[in-house]
């Protein structure tokens, strides 16, 4: 049996997602592909807009095999850490041949000659780089100067300034760094680039449908001071998605809204608030992807806190991205510290496999992947007996975050609360 890895947000699930799941499954033969899903928050650092469930079983309907949850200190982490996470997650589970991520390139060769050097780091690359972040650049900003320099060519830099060959990059790294057997595909990204807001023919960008959906919450406006929507009737929206998504999610979407999404990062505000305010600036630097400068700014700002979103904006600098300042504060929020990830890295990134959903058709492959996993598979959380001690403090961390989410969702929306205990296993 082969069987074809697949990393994903789904954020939310559109017709690009079907054809990465088709394509990844023609181009290396594979009998199943295995999803591996952020779960309710995603690597940009904010909420999801929908619920993890619910993207699960958009991509179970339209071809996965079977969907497990990335833990939640990864799937918000850095590109670095999410990739790392990601791969080692598939590489646990024992049974995964091949790893198919999209690219703006599809040049997979290119995507390996930069991963060699960020990898290996020669003493030529190193150099330029610890001058590019002297000189004030930001991170991402001083890699891409000193690739190009290194290497005397600007392919490399436009191969940088595309999100998914950046990952793409980052996923290699990772094969690399825990010694993978599971071999690299590339397939190219259709029409839309990642950061496009406006709808293409059938591949748009899920930023684009997000944006979308935005105006589908006028009524309960969440999702950013200053803006304002018309009242667009959410039969009109669902007409403008029909050419976007499979059939089947635009189901889903028509039966979930204002039940389960649009959720926003501003309707986290007053829980982000309050978490700040009982921590001093010295308490704030224990959390992941907080600098000891952020961490000043963000005490020094609070006063000026209005709502989630504006204060990440508030805080940004030169020196730290917005998507930095939101990773930094969902850590703080969720309780995500240095400390727990250094541990769980140094004792081998996971230590159980969460299953959220699987195809009934394709339980041979759980059966599989029961037999070869080096760690425990999770199809409900009562059986979590089995995992090790510093496993559950880990899935400790993913269902808080879960069930904080779902608080969220409830109280937005009106409806009944869920806890993630409670939550049955999806078979489709």
């Amino acid at each position: 049996m082969k069987i074809v890895g697949l990393i994903t947000e789904y954020n939310p699930f559109h017709n690009g997602h079907q054809y990465h799941i088709e394509k990844a499954k023609e181009l290396t033969h594979a009998d199943a592909a295995i999803v591996i899903m952020s779960g309710d928050y995603v690597q940009r650092g904010t909420p999801a807009i929908m619920p993890k469930y619910l993207r699960a079983e958009m991509a179970l309907k339209c071809g996965a095999s079977a969907v497990f949850e990335l833990p939640v200190c990864y799937a918000t982490a850095s590109a670095e850490l999410f990739a790392l996470g990601a791969v080692s997650f598939l590489e646990k589970l024992g049974v995964v041949d091949f790893l198919c991520f999209g690219s703006e390139c599809n040049d997979l060769d290119g995507l390996q000659q930069i991963t060699d050097i960020l990898y290996e780091e020669p003493d030529g690359y190193r150099a330029e780089l610890r001058a590019n972040l002297k000189a004030g650049m930001s991170f991402p900003a001083a890699r891409q100067k000193a690739l190009s320099t290194y290497m005397g060519m600007d392919d490399c830099s436009s191969l940088l300034n595309d999100p998914n060959n950046i990952l793409g990059i980052e996923y290699l790294k990772a094969l690399r760094q825990t010694n993978s057997k599971i071999k690299p595909y590339t397939i190219k990204r259709l029409e839309s680039n990642y950061h496009d807001q406006e709808l293409r023919a059938n591949y748009s960008s899920a930023s684009a449908i997000r944006s979308l959906l935005a105006y589908s919450s006028s009524v309960i406006r969440t999702q950013s001071v200053g803006e304002t929507f018309d009242n667009i009737p959410f039969s009109n929206i669902l007409h403008e998605l029909e050419d976007q998504v499979p059939h089947c999610c635009l189901a889903l979407l028509k039966d979930y809204h204002k039940v389960l999404y649009p959720v926003y990062q501003n309707d986290f505000s007053l829980l982000m608030k309050y978490k700040l305010l009982n921590k001093s600036a010295k308490d704030l630097l224990l959390y992941m992807d907080v600098s000891e400068e952020l961490a000043n700014r963000i005490h020094n700002q609070l006063n000026n806190f209005f709502n989630y979103k504006q204060f990440c904006e508030l805080l940004k600098t030169r020196e730290l991205t917005q998507t930095r300042i939101n990773r930094a504060l969902l850590h703080i929020m969720l309780g995500l510290k240095k400390k727990n990830v250094k541990e769980y890295i140094e004792n081998g990134y996971h230590f159980y496999a969460r299953l959220l959903g699987f195809r009934k058709e394709q339980e041979k492959l759980l059966t599989l992947i029961a037999q070869n996993s080096s760690i425990p598979l999770l199809t409900r959380l009562s059986s979590a007996d089995t995992v090790s001690e510093l496993g559950k403090q880990m899935l400790h961390h993913d269902i808080l975050a879960s069930n904080l989410y779902e608080s969220v969702v409830t109280d937005k929306f009106k409806t009944a609360f869920h806890n993630e205990y409670k939550q049955p296993l999806l078979k489709i």
